[in-house]
């Protein structure tokens, strides 16, 4: 390990000192402000005018980097801890930690019509996965347009819907929280019961499910649809997912509905409307939203191991959903085709794929795994509580989903710290190591190679 040598750090500072810049790289950047948001959102949440009563910082901070993280846990009630001005906070914390502090920033230095430095084309290129510094703008403003469209339709529909039975306010402050949270894919709710009284209702369920997927799937995803408008005209990309997306809720769905079809505490009560609506609902939140419309408690051991691997697989890339991300789940799952049938290439819809792409989603799927895997040891060591609620709070922090067996609000403050820090990795964590493996710098030396068994 090298030295540390304080003429280099003393330099630093004073290049700091005169230049006004810190040089650091990307995801220390993004990680550092998605902390700082979180602490100003904690100590706002604290404060007398956001609460009813007061709370600890404790249960503050853990509701900032909920929102921040776009997860949705939470320890408290936040129809009842939270005032109208503590849920607008929270709801704003979702929305910027949503689309991300860069967006915001990139967007505001065009507005005034500044060049981007390098520095920040680095940082901006990182936080929307794009290897092009010209698509980085494209995408900034393709990002707030989509974004703006889709909610203001969201608020739209839903203030309507719930104006007959509230005020105009009321339904439009509503309308506004419950859209900000479908579309971010937060899992906030204003009710303690979620959308437990609107199971069996078209309008609700459709039209939070409609959000979920559509700030599930990805912004590529939406603006390549956008600009191509043709199903041939899409890249292969969009069309993978597309289709990894649209197979996995059929799935989903028919296999929660086998799955809890006669459940008393769950499905068995409804009819076949509202076990359909019910069913997809549960489907398409896993895909790390955090509503729910049944008691998750109550699901039986096959629907909850089903929702954890969901969960664990998440949205698309760059889109406000988290987990290893769709595209990383069917590359493996192609490359895993390739070995068995002792194909030369992994392919995709006659395209080949990289290795390093390979190499990277193997990556991503052990580390979140050991991830998982570690936290879960920990927690178990802590809680006593039963395994899978365990584990499903462990897999719903780290992919950001919101969804928990009644576990969270009785967690002990060490394992609410060991989920704050998993939310915060969770959303982060991912970027990091696309980072670190992308600037890998590749050595001179090779060595020869030898067999190894596997297997």
């Amino acid at each position: 390990m090298r030295n540390w040598d304080p003429r280099l750090t003393l330099r630093h500072y004073h290049q700091v000192r005169r230049n006004g810049r810190f040089n650091a790289a990307p995801p220390v950047v993004l990680a550092g402000g998605f902390m700082l948001l979180s602490l100003i959102g904690a100590l706002l949440l604290w404060l007398p005018f956001s609460v009813n009563a007061p709370i600890s910082l404790l249960t503050a901070l853990f509701s900032a980097v909920s929102a921040v993280t776009i997860t949705g846990l939470s320890t408290v009630d936040i129809s009842v801890t939270y005032t109208p001005v503590g849920q607008a906070i929270l709801i704003t914390l979702v929305q910027i930690g949503g689309l991300g502090f860069v967006t915001f920033s990139i967007v505001a230095a065009l507005a005034l019509g500044k060049r981007i430095s390098l520095q920040h084309q680095a940082l901006a290129q990182e936080a929307f996965n794009q290897t092009s510094v010209a698509t980085v703008r494209q995408t900034a403003f393709a990002i707030i347009k989509i974004t703006l469209v889709l909610e203001l339709i969201g608020i739209v529909w839903f203030t309507l819907y719930w104006w007959q039975e509230s005020s105009l306010l009321s339904a439009l402050g509503h309308g506004i929280f419950h859209t900000l949270a479908a579309f971010n894919n937060a899992g906030i709710s204003l009710t303690a019961t979620h959308l437990s009284n609107y199971v069996s209702d078209p309008v609700v369920i459709l039209g939070t499910t409609a959000l979920i997927i559509l700030g599930g799937i990805g912004f590529p995803v939406l603006n390549d649809i956008r600009q191509k408008k043709s199903w041939k005209a899409l890249s292969p990309y969009s069309k993978i997912v597309l289709i990894g997306t649209a197979i996995m809720n059929l799935i989903g769905f028919v296999m929660i509905w086998l799955f809890e079809y006669d459940n008393p505490f769950t499905l068995g009560p409804l009819d076949i409307g509202g076990q359909a609506l019910g069913a997809w609902l549960q489907n398409v939140t896993t895909r790390t939203a955090g509503f729910n419309s049944v008691d998750i408690a109550s699901l039986e051991d096959s629907t909850t191991l089903l929702m954890m691997l969901y969960m664990f697989i998440g949205g698309g890339s760059l889109s406000l959903a988290s987990g290893i991300k769709i595209g990383t789940f069917i590359v493996l799952m192609a490359a895993a085709y390739s070995y068995i049938f002792q194909r030369p290439q992994v392919v995709l819809l006659k395209r080949a794929i990289s290795a390093d792409t390979v190499q990277k989603s193997l990556a991503l799927l052990l580390i979140t795994a050991t991830l998982i895997f570690s936290a879960t040891l920990i927690m178990t060591m802590i809680e006593d509580a039963p395994f899978i609620s365990i584990l499903f709070e462990v897999v719903s922090a780290v992919s950001t989903t919101g969804l928990s067996r009644d576990l969270t609000s009785t967690l002990s403050w060490p394992s609410q710290f060991l989920v704050i820090l998993l939310m915060f990795v969770g959303r982060l964590g991912p970027l990091t190591l696309i980072y670190s493996l992308s600037t890998q710098h590749r050595g001179r030396v090779r060595y020869p190679e030898t067999s190894f068994q596997i297997g």
